[in-house]
């Protein structure tokens, strides 16, 4: 629920309902959204475990401040902050960063090294692409024979990163500080999943790719999995990554994903905000002004419009139809619970006029169904329509 002692940043998001599958920071993510209008749920497809207490990364550390290690490799942000806290529960701290002091410290991409500069160290170079491949290309490409390596590693594994270096001659101390668990409630996975291949999603956020496979992993279960990625190609549901790497598993699947610019939470808000206040959302010119579809309701010129069920799923078939005719066996069959009655039809059509505010906007076609007054639309004049 937005915070009433923070003011509203815009309305850009007003209508939407956005599901953000992560459970790190996933309460800063929903206020940035809400921040901006929209609804958000809460499901993450993936939890972090960490290793506080892991006796092996306490040896693991112990064993680094005994012999101290050339390269220091951090691979995300979140491990290697974890890292630090560990070692400062266990009273290492200190003879930590003494270890740390004269080592090259390496970091994949921008968050990893924010931690590195938090903790009061510097990084010495920074993967640009945020991938382990380039990571391990630069130091195989420095030498690594004879060079004792520390590589921090995040949950879902190492990247094969110890065994490269490894191979190369280098004497591997391997850290995982954190690893992914089974998400909190795999219930609301499914439900999240399942409301998204209905349309009652615009936007699924994304922040590590495990959280990616997981969320896909759910929709496959639950056979909805080919819709969403048909959503996305429609652009009718936008899926967002924090990066590329989190993007990898949408991609995979064919799915159409925005990738945030700069690998920031406050990157990917900001992109979810441009999307949909920008006018990058799917829009048709009608002779009401332009319309845009949003899961709970219509944007249509400017203003959002809350619709019930019903109307909403007359709108997306009208809206799909892009100007065409669509028959009322056609919008019967969109229908939550729909009867076999006709006439309901003609009931759900007359709200979703009284709703928009602008009869106009929804013609009948005499004898053949109804159609959005598109502008433009190719619509044949000798066809009597009211």
């Amino acid at each position: 629920m937005t915070d009433p002692t923070r003011p509203a940043l815009s309305a850009a998001l007003a209508g939407t309902s956005i599901v953000i599958a992560v459970d790190r920071r996933s309460s800063e993510l929903a206020a940035a959204l809400e921040r901006h209008g929209a609804l958000v749920r809460h499901a993450p497809a993936l939890t972090i475990v960490p290793h506080i207490d892991d006796e092996a990364l306490i040896s693991a550390t112990r064993a680094l401040i005994q012999t101290r290690p050339d390269v220091v490799v951090a691979t995300t942000g979140v491990g290697f902050r974890g890292w630090m806290e560990t070692a400062e529960e266990a009273g290492m701290l200190d003879e930590l960063y003494a270890a740390l002091a004269g080592a090259q410290i390496v970091a994949r991409g921008p968050k990893a090294r924010g931690a590195i500069q938090q903790a009061g160290l510097s990084a010495d170079w920074v993967a640009e692409s945020e991938t382990s491949a380039e990571l391990g290309e630069f130091l195989l490409a420095e030498g690594l024979a004879g060079r004792r390596v520390a590589v921090q590693h995040h949950g879902s594994g190492a990247d094969g990163l110890d065994d490269l270096f490894a191979a190369a001659g280098a004497d591997v101390v391997s850290l995982t500080v954190y690893r992914w668990g089974p998400p909190p409630d795999p219930a609301l996975v499914s439900r999240s999943v399942i409301a998204t291949a209905h349309g009652e999603v615009d936007a699924v956020l994304f922040t590590s790719a495990p959280g990616a496979a997981g969320w896909l992993a759910a929709a496959e279960e639950c056979g909805v999995r080919e819709r969403i990625v048909e959503l996305s190609s429609m652009r009718r549901l936008l899926l967002a990554a924090v990066g590329p790497i989190t993007a990898a598993p949408l991609a995979e699947v064919g799915a159409k994903v925005l990738v945030a610019e700069r690998g920031r939470l406050g990157s990917l808000v900001r992109g979810v905000v441009t999307h949909f206040g920008g006018g990058h959302a799917p829009s048709l010119q009608t002779g009401s002004g332009r319309l845009e579809l949003r899961s709970t309701g219509a944007l249509l010129n400017g203003s959002i419009v809350p619709l019930s069920p019903s109307g909403n799923a007359v709108l997306r078939a009208l809206f799909d139809a892009a100007g065409g005719v669509v028959s009322r066996p056609e919008l019967q069959s969109v229908l939550p619970r729909s009867i076999e009655n006709a006439h309901a039809v003609d009931v759900a059509v007359g709200r979703l006029r009284e709703a928009l505010g602008d009869p106009r906007l929804i013609r009948t076609v005499v004898k053949r169904g109804y159609r959005l007054d598109v502008v433009e639309s190719g619509l044949d004049a000798t066809e009597q329509e009211s």
